[in-house]
Formats: C-alpha cells, sequence, structure tokens
C-alpha cells in the first residue's frame, strides 16, 4: 500500500493542475513513447465510465536543460503532433479518446489502452520506471505479431498516403505504439508534412531540411531517415517507405539500425552517401527470405524504386496464416453472418498454431466483440473454450471469466447451453468457487428448468460427470430439488429415465439421511410405472443398498426398501421376462 500510495503521489506531482487529472484516475507509469520517447505513458481510468485508457505525459521540467527558444519550439511541436493525431481516425492510427491538456507544468492527453512503444519492446528504455517492467523487458515479439504488426503499420501508410495526404516523415519504433491488445497502431506525428496541392492535384509535401540548430528530439529520427533528405534535399511518400525499411532491419536485428547517426547531421549525410556502396545482400542476412527482396527495394537509395504502402501491403511475406487470421478479425465489421460462421467454424485448427499471448490478447477481444449477435455465439464459444483450456487459471480468471458469465444467462439460441454443459468441467476447474456458485452453477440450474427436453437429458447426462466438483450444500440444497421436481413433474419419459439414473449416479455424494429422507420419497410419488422407469427405479434401489458410505440397514431394508419392491412388483405384467427376472 505504501509503495502504491508512493506511485500515485509522484504521477500527482508530476501532472498536477492539469485537466485531464478532471477526467481520469492516473495509475501507473507503464511505457514511454513518441519522438525520443518524451512521453510518459501511464495506466489511466475514466471516472465518469470506467473506461481503460492511457494517458500520455510530457513533464516540462525534463527539457530544463533548453534555451527558452528551444523549450518552446519542443512544446510547440508536441502539441502539433497531439493535435495532428487527435483529427485522424483510423483502425491503424492510435486513437485518441481526450485532447491534449496543457498545464504549467505539463502537456497530457488520453488514448486508447497502450501496452508499450515498439522502442520500448526493442530495447530502447528512456524515460520508463526504473526498473523496467518485467513484461516489458523479457517481452519478446513472435513472428506472427511481427508480420500482423508491420503489416498494420504499412496499412497505416496507405489510409496516410493516399486517403489523408500527409506524410509522416518520421516513422520509427519510437513512433509505432503497441495496444493493450497488441495491436500497432501509428502515433508521433511531430514532423508529418501535409499536401500542399490542391485536392484535384497529385500530392505535393514541401522539403522541410532537418536543422542541426533545433532540439533532435523534435525532428526526424535520423537512423530512420531517407537518404534524398540530404541526397537531393526532396521528400515524398516514398520517403516514408525507406523508414518503413529500416523498421524490418531493426525489428531482426536486435533493435540496431543499419547506421547510427547519434543526432549528428553529419553523421547522416556521410551515411548517406554511402548507401549507394552497401551490399544489401550482406546487411539484409538476418531478414526473413520472403522479405528480403522487398526490404531491399524500400532501401534502396533511388526514391522511386521503392514500393508504395499499397504493393507493400500485398507481399507474399504478409500472406502468414496466422497474420491473415488477424486481419479477417479485424474486418469482421464488413462480414456477413454466414461468411462469419464458416470462419469461426475454422478458427480452432488455427489457435493451434498461434502462441497463447496472441490468442488471449488479439484473438479473444474480437470475439468478445461479436457477443451482441447472439445468433453467432454457438460459433464463437468452442474457440474460447479452446483457449481457456490452454490458459492458466490466472489468464482465465482474467481474461475470459468476466467476458462469458453475462454468457450464461442467455437461453437463446439452446447450442449456448449446450457447450457449456458439455465443457462444464473446465468451468468448474477453473472457475473460483464463488463464481461457480454466484454463475455457473445458476446456469446449470437454469437448464435443469429450460423448456427443452433436448437441455434438460443433457445436464442430466453431465451432472454426474461433474458431480464431485459442487460443493456439498449446492447439491443437497440446488441440484438434487431441481432433479427431483423435473422428475416428478415432467411429462417426457425419457427426461423421468434420465432424471432416475442421474439420481442413481448422485447419492454417492449424499449421505444416508439425506437418502433416506429425500430420494426414496421420490420413488414412491413417480406417477408412471413403464418399464423403463421401474429399471431405473431398481437401478437406484442397487446402488443405494450397495454403496459401502450408504450402509442402508435392515430395519430400512424392512421398513421401506421392501415395500418399494412389492410396490413396483405388482407392475411387473409391463416387463418382459428378462426385466422382471432382474436381480
Amino acid at each position: 500500500m505504501d509503495l502504491f500510495n508512493k506511485l500515485k503521489g509522484a504521477v500527482a506531482v508530476a501532472i498536477t493542475g492539469n485537466p485531464v487529472t478532471n477526467e481520469f484516475d492516473i495509475g501507473q507509469h507503464v511505457a514511454s513513447g513518441g519522438p525520443g520517447l518524451l512521453w510518459r505513458i501511464y495506466n489511466g481510468i475514466k471516472r465518469t465510465t470506467k473506461q481503460e485508457v492511457s494517458v500520455f505525459v510530457f513533464e516540462k521540467k525534463t527539457i530544463e536543460k533548453y534555451s527558452r527558444k528551444d523549450k518552446d519550439i519542443i512544446i510547440e511541436t508536441l502539441k502539433k503532433g497531439v493535435s495532428q493525431l487527435t483529427r485522424l481516425r483510423h483502425p491503424k492510427i492510435l486513437s485518441v479518446l481526450h485532447p491534449l491538456e496543457e498545464s504549467r507544468d505539463s502537456l497530457a492527453f488520453a488514448t486508447e489502452p497502450v501496452f508499450a512503444s515498439l522502442a520500448n519492446i526493442l530495447g530502447q528504455h528512456e524515460n520508463l520506471p526504473n526498473p523496467v517492467p518485467s513484461n516489458i523487458e523479457n517481452h519478446e515479439l513472435y513472428d506472427v505479431e511481427i508480420k500482423y504488426g508491420l503489416l498494420q503499420v504499412t496499412e497505416g501508410l496507405t489510409f496516410l498516403h493516399n486517403d489523408a495526404k500527409i506524410m509522416h516523415s518520421n516513422i520509427s519504433p519510437e513512433t509505432i505504439i503497441l495496444n493493450k491488445n497488441g495491436a500497432w497502431k501509428i502515433a508521433g506525428f511531430e514532423c508529418c508534412i501535409p499536401n500542399s496541392n490542391s485536392p484535384d492535384q497529385p500530392a505535393l509535401f514541401s522539403f522541410r531540411e532537418w536543422n542541426p540548430e533545433s532540439p533532435p528530439k523534435i525532428q526526424p529520427n535520423l537512423d530512420y531517415l531517407a537518404p534524398e533528405f540530404s541526397l537531393t534535399m526532396s521528400c515524398d511518400t516514398s520517403s516514408d517507405m525507406f523508414s518503413l525499411g529500416i523498421v524490418f532491419y531493426a525489428i531482426f536485428n536486435k533493435g540496431k539500425t543499419l547506421f547510427e547517426c547519434r543526432d549528428q547531421w553529419h553523421a547522416f549525410k556521410k551515411n548517406a552517401s554511402e548507401l549507394r556502396s552497401v551490399k544489401t545482400t550482406f546487411i539484409l542476412g538476418s531478414i526473413p527470405q520472403e522479405a528480403k527482396e522487398h526490404v531491399k527495394m524500400l532501401l534502396n537509395v533511388e526514391p522511386t524504386l521503392r514500393p508504395d504502402a499499397d504493393q507493400l501491403s500485398k507481399i507474399k511475406f504478409f500472406e502468414d496464416v496466422g497474420s491473415m487470421t488477424l486481419q479477417y478479425l479485424d474486418s469482421l465489421f464488413q462480414r456477413d453472418n454466414l461468411q462469419k460462421s464458416q470462419f469461426f467454424k475454422g478458427l480452432p485448427k488455427i489457435l493451434t498454431k498461434l502462441p497463447k499471448r496472441v490468442c488471449l490478447q488479439r484473438i479473444l477481444p474480437c470475439l468478445y466483440s461479436e457477443f451482441a449477435n447472439h445468433d453467432m455465439i454457438p460459433f464463437l464459444l468452442p474457440n474460447i473454450i479452446y483457449i481457456a483450456e490452454e490458459a492458466t487459471n490466472e489468464e482465465y480468471v482474467t481474461h475470459i471469466l468476466p467476458h462469458i458469465i453475462p454468457i450464461f444467462k442467455i437461453k437463446e439460441p439452446v447450442q449456448i447451453q449446450l457447450i457449456f454443459l458439455q465443457n462444464m468441467t473446465l468451468l468448474l476447474r477453473k472457475t473460483p468457487s464463488s463464481d461457480v456458485k454466484n454463475h455457473v452453477l445458476p446456469m446449470v440450474y437454469s437448464s435443469l428448468e429450460a423448456p427443452s427436453p433436448q437441455i434438460q437429458e443433457l445436464c442430466l447426462n453431465i451432472l454426474p460427470t461433474f458431480a464431485s466438483l459442487i460443493e456439498y450444500s449446492s447439491m443437497k440444497n440446488a441440484v438434487m430439488p431441481r432433479v427431483k421436481k423435473l422428475c416428478l413433474g415432467t411429462n417426457t419419459l425419457s427426461v423421468r429415465v434420465n432424471c432416475l439414473m442421474c439420481i442413481g449416479k448422485l447419492v454417492e455424494y449424499m449421505d444416508k439421511w439425506y437418502v433416506l429422507d429425500e430420494i426414496f420419497p421420490i420413488i414412491q410419488q413417480i406417477p408412471s410405472r413403464e418399464p423403463a422407469v421401474l429399471m431405473s427405479v431398481l437401478g437406484v434401489f442397487h446402488v443405494c443398498l450397495t454403496h459401502k458410505k450408504l450402509g442402508i440397514t435392515k430395519e430400512v431394508m424392512t421398513k421401506i426398501v421392501i415395500p418399494l419392491l412389492l410396490m413396483i412388483s405388482t407392475d411387473n405384467q409391463n416387463l418382459n421376462p428378462t426385466q422382471a427376472s432382474t436381480k
């Protein structure tokens, strides 16, 4: 608690007086991002809706060493970048949920929940908490995350270049943000260049020279900047594609770039000149084979030879089954129910090939988004059940249980209850006892009371398989009374027979006195004497009389059991010879 208070106090000091604190409760410092990693990223909660967010905070005291002029330049540039980000709306652009707020000591704005910047993941830990959070320090990107992440950035650039008519001008791991679900989003628009031509003309981007006299942190990252910025003093959207090529290179080279300029313009000019003579076959050795030729083209000194973002998005490298699956999930809103159902039917086979983290962070949120369509839930649940089976109990409680609890109450279509009943052992094994009592067992009870005989019979057949996991009090006071009521009240013969068979399997979990006081009277009250019912009654008696735990005495045999058997024997004209001779 003391540590929490210290953290909360540190955050409060950092953004005291900033209006963003009127709307959000600020939590733990978790990451950093933006140009020069100047923005600290905090967890946050919107007070009115309890919506989870991330709050980006820039503390003005971090630039105390700069001159007044440079301080003003840095602050105005950061404000410009957030303003541009706020205006852009696209699935591949980081979503701003609350616009920029300024106070004497800080700038702050809120976005969708963020995990970290790509720079943090690749080992750049500036402006992170000390010690570095273990979930960042130990985070390793899976192949499917890299492929689909790069595809998301490529699609984001397609939007910027073709629709928004904007050149980003600073694509780098610092400006690529991973949200809480692992999706890669473009941010960091401090250096962006808008189209200066009229809308009916081809886009034209005014060249902005990198200024050695200005603070490097709010200028394009020289390690990712295209060579034409010094060779021909020009730029266009192909310059962003060169930067993306360096991002490719850095990801597959443990965060290292092709050249290290250390914010020195003269070093950049020298490296840009040398790029013509670099043997790309040698330097691209760590790039996957199916991407190597395309990265080579992205890094071409001649801008016209680089593929544009739309062309790059169609390369074979991105046709991996995992990345294509994630891409399809992100486009579900474009699909009809038939297309969705066919996709979800085949999804379990793909899930076996995906890392668990991807299933938890990327797959599950997409599946949950379809819960509003009840007809689709029976196609979603087998996938969720598979992921639940692979998850740890902690992961299940965090990522799955809160989302399926409301689904336990849905009775139509009936397949929803069928699927849950078929997987009851899993649910009882992973669900905390309090949630079992409050949410899982009520679903079982409602199944026993369902109007569908199919649901009732399935529940009766499955109930004994997980009876050992049900607390005695729940079995005695909730389960057995409902089975008894169903047995006596149903007009369906098969349901009554299944009730008796279920009772025969459940009595071993009861004590002798409960059997005497509750089970035997049920048999006396059964309103029908069909052969199947009589044989099931005999089965219940057999278990009660032979099970060591129950210990039925001779006195009970004389007073209760034998009279019941005599009553049954009077109806043996309904039995065939084999049934009548049953011992």
